[in-house]
């Protein structure tokens, strides 16, 4: 029998982790990420920048986008 992992997805409007409660996306949902888009970091940043719009515009607090960037892009940019 084999088990499924658990999805550690946004649960909306709250944009905490399904599975775990914590801030998504939580460490296990970057690594998913990561994993996903290995080949195309361009797309990966995409997908974030989007869900990083949705999340501003559900959260409604707009002192906090400088901070909701950091938790939603900025991890996923290259370091150089």
């Amino acid at each position: 029998m084999s088990r499924r992992r658990p999805e550690h997805a946004p649960s909306r409007p709250t944009w905490r982790c399904r599975n775990c409660g914590v801030r998504w996306p939580c460490s296990a949902a970057k690594l998913r990420l990561l994993g996903e888009y290995r080949e195309d970091r361009a797309a990966l940043l995409v997908h974030l920048a989007t869900l990083y719009a949705q999340a501003s515009a559900e959260l409604g607090d707009p002192t906090s986008t400088v901070g909701l960037f950091d938790r939603f892009v900025s991890w996923a940019r290259v370091r150089g």
